[in-house]
């Protein structure tokens, strides 16, 4: 079954997403050039700190703590020691290019933890096969946002409609490494069906996604999460679509997939044309 991650820096929080059907609580302290990379998007830029993986751990089972360190740089030993010393179980690296970032860091963590690779540039997309060849490497997340900006496509999803996901999850199930795929949103929400994307992860042999921010709404508080929604009954939604997608035959998935496609591919359209109208010169 298909993995879901939440990401939380607050510890009564991570205890209820656990509770609630979260299979991994998720610290990101990821900051290192993500200003330039997504600050004009409207998207989350989380501002964890290292401390917080310290307070967070008493609250999240054992083997279900993620962290995402920084893309890899000078200080990166250092940072893996302590983000290791603070108790996470899984290390997160972004934004790599190739397999000597990758050979870095796995040498950084030194087997003390498990490791999992986010591909989200070009370069891992074409380098994969032989970043994963690195030893130490335990698990990949295909990491939709930054990879689509770098590709300048108009929509997220693209990438899935292009046949790049498919590529990789081939490179990644030849390997025999664990593969998750982006984020989703509660069923019924989201430009594509988060449903329908259930799908995606089932035919691509995906176990794994990123809880988006439709299940938290920059909520803080447990009491705040409540007043929104049933968390457990949406994560159980998900849970649902992922196990009706599972129980079909291969041709009715592939017909599905057409379908995802074609949403997908009209929904590029749009965006592009409102972006075109948006750099058009007034009249």
């Amino acid at each position: 079954m298909i993995k879901f991650l939440f990401i939380t820096n607050q510890p009564d929080v991570a205890a209820f997403a656990c509770a609630n059907g979260a299979d991994r609580i998720f610290v990101d302290l990821e900051i290192n050039g993500k200003q330039e990379r997504q600050g004009h998007l409207d998207t989350v830029i989380s501002r964890h700190q290292l401390a917080d993986v310290a307070v967070v751990r008493p609250h999240v089972p054992t083997g279900r703590l993620l962290v995402r360190i920084n893309p890899v740089h000078a200080g990166t030993p250092a940072e893996v020691d302590a983000v290791i010393a603070a108790g996470a179980d899984i290390l997160m690296l972004p934004m790599f290019r190739g397999p000597a970032e990758v050979e870095a860091f796995t040498r950084a963590v030194r087997g003390r933890a498990r490791t999992m690779l986010l591909v989200e540039t070009v370069d891992a997309m074409r380098s994969l096969a032989d970043c994963i060849r690195v030893d130490g490497v335990d698990e990949v997340h295909i990491g939709l946002n930054d990879l689509h900006l770098e590709l300048r496509l108009n929509f997220m999803f693209e990438t899935l409609a292009l046949g790049l996901v498919d590529e990789m999850a081939k490179v990644v199930h030849e390997r025999g490494l664990p593969l998750g795929v982006g984020g989703v949103a509660r069923v019924g929400e989201g430009m594509l069906p988060a449903e329908l994307l259930m799908s995606e992860h089932v035919r691509l042999g995906s176990t794994g996604a990123i809880l988006s921010r439709t299940f938290h709404r920059q909520a803080r508080t447990v009491a705040e999460i409540r007043e929104q929604m049933d968390f457990a009954a949406e994560v159980g939604h998900l849970r649902a679509a992922y196990a009706h997608y599972a129980s079909i035959d291969r041709s009715e998935l592939q017909a599905v997939h057409r379908d995802v496609c074609g949403r997908i591919e009209g929904i590029a359209r749009v965006v592009a044309e409102r972006k075109a109208a948006r750099s058009a010169p007034a009249a």
